[in-house]
């Protein structure tokens, strides 16, 4: 049985501009739209848009790497069926979120910037965050079912079950934590190529894995870096990876994933043969790999505990983005 956090009844703070929890609270709902001694409902709607983390919606955009590697964004149904698959794992990982967060709430309040989140603060009550978090996952693989058929619907619940199960226990266990958040990343990955009928290709499923490892070892590495409660304290797990075993696991992963995208991009201009340009997929590996490059000095300097502020706030990054989708684009559609 899943127990949640109790939160209770809550004041607002002046300082942070969040809610205090106190214990011994009650939850139950109240008079006038409002739960007893909690935000009105307006605010809560807000805190659970807020605990669903658009911010890291950006990783659902792997969704779109399998079709637009095998050049079906150009037509109506394949760009529509897509971007579709991309909208149901918005949905997915947006419920995962709120379950985890209902979940992780006691560990949350001891971290300096998660114990502003919305339901450790006491925003949003757990039991609500729950609910609509396992709501979403039912809707959401609902219509991964509908859009394309037991595959897809196979793909979202097989990362909705990953997902909660690393939340009750997994995230407990070293390495295997790190797989099931790598899991993710591939799941995304591969959920396009099922949403469109796209084969993967070995390279394809080989750079998405060992780049998954990259990004996770690294995530590992910078939350280990952070001082005081924001490091081992409030991810034990962390007290089990040495920084040289996560220095090596991030060495692996770029390798390999390097490795696996220089011998697909050759292959792939090979096949495609003279008149089609194929010189722009070996121009990709110049950005791929300067971008690991940063990514990994970034890393290394204590960086990356949140990978979508990497994405999102980094400039040389985004630079180095941009030229690999024009090359990359310029390969496939050209």
């Amino acid at each position: 049985m899943i127990h949640l956090p109790a939160t209770g009844e809550r004041s607002r703070t002046e300082s942070t501009g969040t809610y205090a929890t106190a214990p011994g609270g009650d939850l139950g709902g109240g008079v006038g739209g409002a739960p007893r001694g909690g935000a009105p409902w307006p605010a809560q709607v807000i805190g659970l848009l807020q605990a669903a983390r658009p911010r890291q919606w950006v990783k659902n955009l792997l969704v779109l790497a399998a079709p637009a590697a095998a050049g079906v964004l150009t037509h109506l149904h394949g760009a529509l069926v897509a971007s579709s698959a991309v909208a149901v794992f918005c949905l997915a990982s947006a419920s995962v979120y709120l379950v985890n967060d209902a979940l992780d709430a006691p560990s949350d309040r001891r971290h300096p910037a998660k114990r502003n989140r919305p339901v450790a603060s006491g925003l949003v009550s757990a039991k609500l965050a729950a609910a609509c978090g396992a709501g979403g996952l039912g809707l959401a693989a609902a219509s991964a079912w509908l859009l394309a058929g037991p595959k897809l619907g196979i793909v979202v619940a097989l990362y909705a079950t990953i997902s909660i199960t690393y939340s009750l226990r997994l995230k407990r266990e070293p390495v295997v934590e790190m797989a099931c958040v790598c899991s993710g990343f591939v799941l995304r990955a591969i959920a396009g190529g099922v949403a469109t009928g796209v084969p993967l290709s070995d390279w394809f499923l080989i750079v998405a894995s060992f780049g998954a490892l990259f990004v996770v070892a690294g995530k590992r590495s910078a939350e280990l870096a952070l001082p005081g409660e924001g490091g081992a304290a409030h991810r034990p797990v962390l007290a089990s990876y040495p920084g040289p075993f996560l220095r090596a696991l991030r060495l692996l992963g770029a390798s390999v994933a390097t490795t696996a995208y220089c011998l697909w991009g050759f292959e792939r201009a090979g096949q495609l043969g003279r008149g089609h340009h194929p010189i722009w997929f070996e121009l990709s590996i110049v950005p791929f790999v300067l971008a690991l490059l940063v990514v990994e000095l970034r890393f290394e300097t204590g960086r990356g505990a949140a990978p979508e502020d990497l994405a999102l706030g980094d400039r040389t990054l985004q630079i180095l983005g941009l030229l690999w989708v024009a090359l990359f684009v310029a390969g496939v559609y050209a």
